[in-house]
């Protein structure tokens, strides 16, 4: 509640006080905390209203826990007076989900709603007992409690049968609590006393009745404990069940509290149940109606920011995939770009080898020819001693030439070296009639001695 007038009209509302200068005082007094101001108010009225009356209690009870090293007491005798919770809703905001707030969402009453503070009961972390030992006392460990529970359920279905009966869950009162609260639905909580002699006729005829079985199973969680366990005992006193057997109805509040909406104690026919039960359920519908919407509401608002981060997350994917192809392909084009100039320039080196090699080379065979047309000498004048040599080359090219006798084939093939006529240095000069190759076995040879003396006509042989 926002504003001071809305506060001052919630307060008037639960405490039925008519004075407006009144509630402001009370409200003021409290630094304008409605829960803190609810909550003095009520635990006023209800010590002076106890003692006045023991038949209508408006009791503000902090849950005890009991210490573990207490043994279960006996249930207390039927004929003990049963006290009557019969208090307006404390404020009790939704942060378990159950009720999402006071204003908007009606006031409602189930026959009296009490908040229990389930750190008192050893239920929330940093509870402490009550009882006097002064110590921690947490209920149970959650595999001990669904042990409990197990144990309670096998041996209720033993007792009683298992074709028709409440579907109590086989697990501890707070993982109970939190699945009502999931479902949003009203936890029903049975306290068994199997010593208690109404326990029997009360299990078979109203618990595993028909038209029950049917009601409970369809509109609440159910849960059950034996006060012989620890957990069944502990909720015993916490509830101050005074007489058995013992049915309540609780939800999960704010801040580790339960709310009590409705207890019945003592032997009750099925009709009797019902007449209770539906009646709170009936009050306490539109806030769960109301905590369900606001629920699914919130799961739609969830799952359309999943689907909008979703959308989200896929178009930037598909960006970076877009700008990831971009780079790769720049980096492929750059790629190949390099690829082409480094082997254009390759290329080019190559050529540029090439020609520097076959300039080098074509200057080395033009300075070996001048080397051996100089080592050739003169050509001597016709004589005795020389020798006429008549070279035919390849292409028909005739080249004659005189060399004195004495000189060696080697000259010859100087001397047709030196000419540059031929493009290959691998070949011999061979004479027709009779056919010889002067090869290198006769390099050595003079002109007469090889038999060409006076006058010689050879032709050149490419090797092959």
């Amino acid at each position: 509640m926002a504003d001071v007038a809305d506060k001052l009209a919630y307060f008037q509302a639960i405490t039925g006080l008519q004075d407006p200068d009144l509630c402001t005082e009370i409200l003021a007094a409290h630094g304008w905390d409605l829960e803190l101001a609810i909550s003095s108010f009520t635990t006023t009225t209800t010590a002076t209203t106890t003692t006045d009356t023991n038949n209508n209690n408006h009791d503000d009870v902090n849950l005890q826990s009991i210490s573990e090293s207490e043994p279960p007491l006996p249930p207390p005798p039927p004929g003990l007076a049963w006290k009557l919770i019969k208090l307006p809703i404390s404020v009790i905001s939704g942060s378990l989900g159950l009720v999402s707030g006071a204003i908007g969402l009606g006031l409602w009453a189930a026959g009296g709603v009490l908040s229990y503070s389930l750190g008192f009961v050893g239920l929330g972390p940093g509870s402490s007992s009550s009882s006097g030992s002064g110590s921690a006392s947490p209920l149970v460990s959650v595999s001990a409690a669904t042990n409990e529970a197990m144990d309670f359920v096998a041996a209720f279905e033993r007792d009683y049968g298992t074709t028709m009966k409440p579907n109590f869950v086989s697990e501890g009162f707070m993982d109970a609590l939190q699945r009502s609260r999931n479902s949003f639905k009203l936890l029903f909580v049975y306290l068994h006393s199997p010593d208690h002699p109404d326990t029997p006729l009360f299990c078979r005829r109203t618990l595993c009745s028909d038209v029950f079985v049917e009601f409970v199973n369809q509109n609440f969680v159910c849960w059950g404990g034996s006060i012989r366990a620890s957990e069944g005992f502990k909720m015993s006193n916490s509830l101050k069940a005074s007489r058995f057997p013992f049915c309540a109805l609780v939800m999960a509040a704010t801040n580790q509290r339960i709310a009590l909406l409705q207890q019945v104690e003592g032997p009750k026919s099925p009709e009797e149940m019902l007449v209770a039960l539906q009646r709170v359920l009936e009050e306490s519908s539109p806030v769960l109606v109301a905590a369900r919407l606001d629920a699914e509401e919130r799961r739609n608002n969830a799952r359309l920011r999943e689907e909008q981060d979703a959308a989200y997350r896929a178009a930037l994917e598909a960006d970076q995939a877009r700008e990831r192809q971009r780079r790769e392909e720049e980096e492929r084009l750059a790629r190949e770009a390099a690829e082409a100039e480094r082997k254009l320039k390759e290329e080019e080196e190559a050529r540029e080898r090439a020609a520097q090699e076959a300039a080098e080379k074509q200057a080395a065979l033009a300075k070996l020819r001048e080397e051996k047309a100089q080592s050739l000498g003169e050509e001597p004048e016709k004589g005795p001693n020389v020798t006429q040599v008549l070279v035919r080359f390849p292409n028909g090219v005739r080249k004659d030439r005189r060399f004195n006798s004495t000189v060696t084939i080697q000259s010859l093939y100087d001397y047709v070296d030196s000419l540059g006529l031929l493009e290959t240095e691998s070949y011999s000069l061979v004479s027709n009639f009779p056919r010889v190759v002067y090869g290198q076995e006769k390099l050595t040879q003079s002109l007469k001695e090889a038999g060409l003396h006076p006058q010689a006509s050879l032709f050149v042989e490419l090797s092959s």
